[in-house]
């Protein structure tokens, strides 16, 4: 899948898209046929457990999509810009970028609105680096935006955020992600913009869908938010494939002979013998 496969997406049928963080998940997710694969910023709550996206940086961003290149073979690769790559220093942004398809192996990245936001976008664009442009809520700027809460939900917010989905068109994004907008909203922006819009939390008239994966299979607890559909619930499973273990071992029913590995009688007296004369040295 390349950049201008997923732009040419756009009204034909609806776009997919999921985050992974490691090797085996991408690799999942990538044989189910996503077309898009994020390595989101998320990492830092769900795989890394800290509070806030605004904790991740470019060492672990670069880190886990380098494992998650290994696992992909079809699908588009995006890697979050975090916070401190572009929104401490704008200046650092193009150079950021590249190293995320320099080093790890991704095909875009994917940039969050903040004040500087156009700037930024068009910079790395014209650097030759394919962006994905984020508004709505805006989870590393969410202190600036009222929290973690539905946008463009009053005209003037709305507007904004139609201008704003404009605007980075013109900059040269090739897709922009939608969170927690209401549907009716997002169905706005959607018939403005001739790229794709991927909707998370923004209801069903985007051009396509994209959860955090650890949220839809249930793996992730501290928190679910209202828009995420579980399509499984793994948390369990784990819990209590881990405690038969434990029991298991506890009881001496782990390992039997069926996960062990034997020796033949005479070389094993071969090797008591051994002992005996080393004993006796």
């Amino acid at each position: 899948m390349t950049v201008n496969e997923i732009k040419n997406l756009k009204g034909r049928r609806k776009i997919t898209m999921l985050t992974a963080y490691d090797y085996p998940m991408a690799e999942l997710v990538d044989r189910a046929g996503i077309d898009m694969i994020l390595v989101g910023d998320s990492l830092a709550n769900v795989v890394l457990g800290l509070d806030s996206t605004t904790k991740v940086g470019m060492a672990e961003m670069l880190h886990h999509t380098k494992a998650v290149r290994r696992g992909v073979k079809n699908s588009l690769l995006i890697a979050d810009m975090p916070y401190n790559s572009y929104q401490l220093d704008p200046g650092e942004s193009v150079k950021n970028a590249q190293r995320f398809l320099n080093e790890a192996g991704a095909q875009a990245v994917k940039v969050e609105w903040f004040e500087q936001c156009l700037e930024v976008t068009g910079k790395i664009i014209k650097a030759g680096i394919p962006v994905m442009g984020h508004i709505g809520l805006t989870p590393q700027t969410a202190d600036k935006i009222g929290g973690f809460k539905v946008q463009g939900r009053e005209a003037k917010a709305a507007r904004i955020l139609i201008e704003q989905a404009i605007e980075l068109e013109k900059q040269g994004c090739f897709a922009i992600v939608l969170e927690c907008v209401p549907d009716k909203i997002a169905a706005l922006i959607t018939g403005k913009i001739k790229i794709p819009t991927i909707g998370i939390g923004a209801g069903a008239y985007c051009d396509g869908q994209v959860l955090v994966i650890n949220d839809m299979l249930g793996l992730f607890a501290r928190h679910t938010p209202k828009f995420v559909k579980k399509y499984a619930d793994l948390s369990p499973l784990i819990l209590k494939a881990v405690e038969d273990f434990k029991n298991e071992v506890t009881q001496v029913k782990f390992p039997d002979s069926q996960y062990s590995f034997s020796i033949k009688e005479e070389e094993l007296k071969k090797i008591e013998a051994l002992e005996i004369k080393q004993d006796g040295n």
